[in-house]
């Protein structure tokens, strides 16, 4: 065990949750439960920004969305909905190139439906991994760099209403996220050995994949 470790005291969240009665509201909540030990002013403080005019609008239509394609409309068709009621008119894509069969399609989608669209990939403008700091080791699964900022000033450039994020790396599509201007949603989450599946690995964490799991070394 590390320092780190031996001196950092756990603490209980939602991530240790098993009752969730945040939701059904019909068990005793744990006793560490984040609703029932939440400061009333933080509670309040997300409440009055839904008052906001465009956040009010996302959650309306995202719960409109969420009503009537309850378990009816696969991912893309609930963008598309939701896109339609936030009145949006252009998309832009940030995508992975490994990726771009795929945006091809999603594009001839969204377009069938009347929307604009601009798609960027990730290695658009072709700069060298060392070019931007990146450890010359790592060239040797390609030279040039995913540029996740320059997919966002691209699309920031181009005014899309909607962003969405095909299939860009961990950290990547934090970048994207951290500086596009408009609305981001991800309908692809990169997982090469998963098959952009990544939620099947925790599914197998119990067997197959436990090997997920670190190992706690005692000193």
């Amino acid at each position: 065990m590390n320092e780190n470790q031996k001196d950092t005291k756990r603490i209980m969240s939602c991530a240790d949750c098993g009752v969730i009665n945040c939701d059904m509201q019909d068990k005793s909540y744990p006793s560490f439960c984040v609703t029932t030990h939440m400061e009333k002013e933080l509670r309040q403080q997300s409440i009055d920004l839904y008052k906001d005019e465009e956040n009010r609008k996302v959650m309306q239509n995202a719960a409109r969305v969420e009503y009537e394609g309850y378990m009816k409309w696969c991912r893309v068709q609930e963008i598309i909905e939701f896109a339609k009621r936030m009145e949006f008119k252009k998309i832009g894509i940030a995508t992975c190139v490994g990726l771009i069969r795929e945006t091809r399609i999603l594009a001839d989608i969204l377009r069938s439906h009347g929307f604009e669209v601009y798609g960027i990939a990730c290695k658009a403008g072709t700069v060298p991994k060392v070019e931007v700091g990146i450890d010359p080791a790592c060239c040797e699964i390609g030279n040039n760099a995913c540029n996740p900022i320059l997919q966002a000033k691209v699309l920031n450039h181009e005014k899309t209403d909607f962003n969405i994020v095909m299939g860009l790396c961990v950290g990547h599509d934090s970048m994207f996220y951290k500086y596009s201007e408009a609305l981001v949603t991800t309908l692809v989450a990169k997982d090469r050995v998963m098959g952009h599946n990544p939620v099947a690995a925790l599914y197998t964490a119990g067997s197959y994949y436990g090997k997920l799991k670190a190992e706690r070394k005692e000193e």
